[in-house]
């Protein structure tokens, strides 16, 4: 009998490795990948060992090479993957409204798709938030693509239908020149908050570093945080006279300083999430916001991933918060391996 060959892939802007862990989860051989960000790329290389790792900017690359030092012709790879930095597609505002959407980042879309005209993956998976759905850049890749002879189709989709416990809208898009593509079916049942976190010990009692600390806030904070209501409780429960001065003068943002609810999916872990003036980051019992090891956790990654501290807390949860959840990526990954399979069987 002869063995199935592993399919390859390439991760480009890998971060620190969700979508890298999904797609191998999912049953690819994940080559090479591609970062920037030295934080990034230090917690990628300790993960992920065994894939090739290219550190620098993408812009500066030449995808030649990169076939060349991994021994790949054009054609020969099965699947190009990436999540390229959204901040200028980001629908969120500032207070007074304001919004930069001409943001150069933007642009590293077009990168990705150099690199599917020179490599041309049989399969591709791009990763984005939803604002890049109705942007025209989406409309131009989209055209690239029909030219190149993709069948690709792109949704705004919420990981909490697919395995992640986290509410989180993305924009998927997935494309093959192997056949029509398509998105992995929602499950019924959704992961929760009590299922993901809720047999962690409390801080300092379990030996990892991105859990067992104590987060400084004021005496007042404190006292904030006490009086919340416990398992989904939010500030605006409160008596006026326990709002902080400052969220008296703003009745916006609602989630900040709410706490997790046991029974559902978390928010979205975004940058912010281990600070409760950032969003509704408070765990659902203890008078404490959600820990390193619990945000990671509930963007999907397995309690032995591990992140760096070399810069300190709060690099370490951006670097979480940017991160593609794993299972995302898994399920609609093993949708594009079926099909690849299907063509090679």
């Amino acid at each position: 009998m002869v063995a199935r060959r592993k399919l390859l892939a390439i991760d480009l802007f890998c971060g620190c490795g969700g979508l890298s862990l999904g797609l191998q989860q999912a049953g690819f051989s994940v080559v090479a990948a591609i970062d920037l960000d030295p934080l990034a790329t230090e917690t990628y290389a300790k993960n992920h060992p065994d894939t090739k790792l290219f550190r620098g900017d993408i812009k500066k690359m030449k995808p030649t090479k990169i076939m060349k030092e991994l021994g790949l012709r054009p054609g020969e790879l099965d699947l190009l993957a990436g999540c390229p930095p959204c901040q200028g597609f980001s629908t969120l505002r500032t207070y007074n409204g304001g919004r930069v959407v001409e943001d150069p980042l933007n642009d590293l879309v077009f990168d990705f798709l150099r690199f599917v005209r020179v490599l041309k993956p049989r399969a591709i998976m791009m990763e984005n938030v939803p604002g890049l759905y109705d942007d025209p850049r989406l409309k131009t890749f989209g055209e690239a693509l029909r030219k190149l002879k993709y069948d690709f189709s792109a949704a705004v989709l919420n990981a909490e239908d697919f395995g992640v416990p986290q509410r989180r809208r993305r924009m998927i898009l997935l494309a093959s020149r192997d056949g029509k593509v398509t998105f992995a079916q929602p499950l019924r049942r959704k992961r929760t908050v009590r299922g993901t976190i809720a047999k962690l010990p409390p801080p300092g009692k379990s030996g990892d570093a991105l859990h067992d600390y104590q987060p400084q806030h004021s005496t007042k904070v404190l006292e904030l945080i006490a009086k919340i209501p416990k398992n989904g409780g939010s500030r605006t429960d409160l008596p006026q006279e326990d709002q902080l001065e400052c969220h008296k003068k703003c009745d916006g943002f609602a989630d900040i300083y709410g706490r997790m609810a046991w029974g559902q999916t978390a928010p979205t872990i975004t940058g912010g999430c281990i600070n409760p003036s950032k969003g509704r980051f408070l765990h659902p019992d203890q008078n404490r916001a959600i820990t390193l090891r619990e945000a990671a956790l509930l963007q999907g990654f397995p309690a032995t991933y591990g992140f760096s501290l070399a810069r300190g807390r709060y690099p370490a949860a951006q670097m979480i918060g940017n991160a593609f959840p794993p299972a995302f990526a898994r399920r609609h990954a093993k949708q594009l391996k079926a099909l690849l399979k299907q063509r090679e069987a």
